[in-house]
């Protein structure tokens, strides 16, 4: 959760070619899975996606933030006119891993291939809960932090990787030896 504080300010709305001024605010946000699943709700896209037709606009990052804010009755014009370094912020905030977990395999957060096309929505996001019996009340969790436990899941859950010929004549090589040395013989 981050915590959001503007100070009272004034700034230029070109659309409505207006000055605004807005009180002092605060509040909090949450980059979550609901979050994310409102996000997508209103606008039919994927909000994962690294495709640049999927480029989000100016309006629907701003949409996102106000889909992040879990504080009540906050000002809508807060989320106009935001200063930079309040967006920097976010954006950090939205990077951050939020765990100590890693992988050393190179691949994204969710075990895919760098660049890889997959298409992520938080209706997979959610089938991926319900497959790994992840609770619910996991959505609110910050996403990074969600995605991380989906895969370590994954990994978890996965079946043992087959040994190559190689490590399996090593693996009874070594057996072998074990009896051999345990019952005092020669073969």
């Amino acid at each position: 959760m981050l915590l959001i504080e503007l100070p009272e300010r004034e700034w230029y709305d070109e659309v409505k070619e207006e000055f605004v001024t807005t009180k002092k605010e605060s509040f909090q946000i949450e980059h979550s899975l609901v979050s994310l699943s409102k996000w997508e709700s209103k606008w039919c896209k994927p909000f994962l996606s690294k495709d640049p037709k999927d480029e989000k606009s100016e309006e629907e990052i701003l949409d996102y933030v106000r889909c992040m804010t879990i504080t009540q009755n906050v000002n809508p014009n807060v989320y106009l006119g935001l200063p930079s370094e309040i967006s920097l912020k976010i954006e950090r905030y939205i990077n951050l891993p939020m765990t100590a977990t890693w992988f050393s395999d190179g691949k994204g957060p969710l075990g895919n291939k760098p660049g890889s096309r997959e298409v992520i929505t938080a209706e997979v996001i959610y089938y991926w809960m319900i497959a790994q019996n992840i609770p619910m009340e996991c959505q609110k969790w910050h996403l990074n932090k969600l995605l991380t436990l989906i895969r370590v899941c994954n990994i978890k859950n996965a079946p043992p990787k087959k040994q190559n010929r190689r490590e399996m004549f090593a693996n009874r090589t070594a057996i072998n030896q074990a009896r051999r040395a345990q019952y005092n013989t020669k073969g």
